[in-house]
């Protein structure tokens, strides 16, 4: 059974690219097959896993529109089991063209439907906006990851996330689960970064998780090489912490299997 992430957050500049890039990896380096679709027209996690952008390879665009078979669009990464569905600037375009094609929010849900046993996870990145691609995205997700920097408006912008979900779970019947909410770019020697950990932990709780991902020099040169830090840099501290954000997500899965053993 395969499980869909979407990794998501309005504003920009919070992680969301790193995360979905390393987390994959981290999956990927636990030997399950891992597949990232990029939906965010920016296309940086396609270049961050060394695929080069071009707008004449099938790519999310072309899958969305149904110009593509999903099968036909995923690209075999350097990272061993780690695959990826690309974006690039015709993505741009993908807004307003699905405006008027019917169910045009699960068009990435029953695109991908086909594939989905193929890979253990499926990690989708979404664009910094609450638009019709990232509504897709989240429709098409089992769980959403939420990368949010310890920064003084965080607050405001995850209550806007947090509120959308809530309204695509009423509007569509869509059982989306919050995986946990991951502090990023985290710097623990500055009172705003405790302040604002502190913050989301008393009003999320148990929804943030244990793992935070540091600010890290090596982490942010990663993507300009085309690899994921797993391959850049295995010992450093932004590799140690995304190996344990996926151990985490793995021991959460672990639970929910328990638990639904428990209820039959």
């Amino acid at each position: 059974m395969s499980t869909v992430f979407a990794i998501a957050n309005q504003k920009g500049g919070v992680g969301k690219t790193t995360t979905a890039i390393n987390l994959a990896a981290s999956l990927a380096a636990t030997d399950f097959r891992v597949l990232v679709i990029d939906c965010d027209p920016q296309g940086n996690a396609t270049t961050g896993l060394g695929v080069p952008k071009n707008g004449d390879r099938p790519g999310t665009y072309h899958v969305l529109l149904g110009e593509t078979e999903p099968n036909d669009a995923i690209i075999e990464t350097a990272f061993e089991g780690l695959f990826l569905i690309s974006a690039d600037k015709n993505l741009v375009g993908a807004n307003l063209e699905m405006v008027d094609l019917p169910k045009r929010e699960f068009r990435l849900r029953e695109r991908i439907a086909a594939i989905r046993e193929q890979f253990r996870f499926i990690l989708i990145d979404c664009p910094p906006a609450l638009d019709l691609l990232t509504l897709n995205a989240l429709i098409a997700a089992d769980s959403v990851v939420v990368p949010i920097q310890c920064e003084f408006f965080a607050l405001e912008g995850i209550s806007e996330l947090m509120d959308t979900i809530d309204r695509i779970r009423e509007a569509f019947q869509h059982s989306l689960r919050v995986e946990g909410i991951l502090l990023t770019m985290f710097d623990d020697r500055t009172n705003l970064t405790r302040q604002v950990a502190a913050d989301l932990k008393e009003f999320f709780q148990d929804k943030v998780f244990k793992t935070v991902i540091p600010r890290s020099v090596r982490l942010a040169e990663a993507p300009s090489f085309g690899k994921p830090i797993l391959s850049y840099d295995l010992r450093s501290r932004g590799a140690e912490s995304y190996i344990k954000l996926a151990k985490e997500i793995l021991e959460h899965e672990q639970h929910r299997k328990s638990a639904s053993q428990g209820t039959r």
